[in-house]
């Protein structure tokens, strides 16, 4: 499976301590596994899926696109729920 990366996401990777990075690959490896591990958003954020996981007690979301097609997995965004949709809304 190919991996691509949204430029937000790459931006906001760039910022993260090694532990935190650490956990989002792991995060990753997960997706690539299993595709549909995540949540499925309708409305403006139609196709887009969003997967959650812990980071030292605190909730992060990672938004991703799995096209089945192409079989490619790409991530856009990746934070935490402060403002996390209408950002991502803003983005796509």
């Amino acid at each position: 499976m190919k991996i691509l990366q949204s430029g937000r996401f790459s931006r906001t990777i760039k910022k993260l301590s090694q532990q935190e990075k650490k956990l989002l690959d792991e995060a990753i490896n997960v997706l690539v596994e299993k595709p549909e591990a995540g949540d499925v958003k309708v409305g403006d954020l139609y196709g887009v899926r969003v997967y959650k996981f812990k980071v030292n007690m605190d909730m992060r979301l990672l938004a991703y696109n799995h096209n089945k097609e192409a079989n490619t997995l790409t991530l856009l965004a990746y934070g935490s729920h402060e403002n996390f949709y209408r950002d991502l809304k803003k983005s796509i």
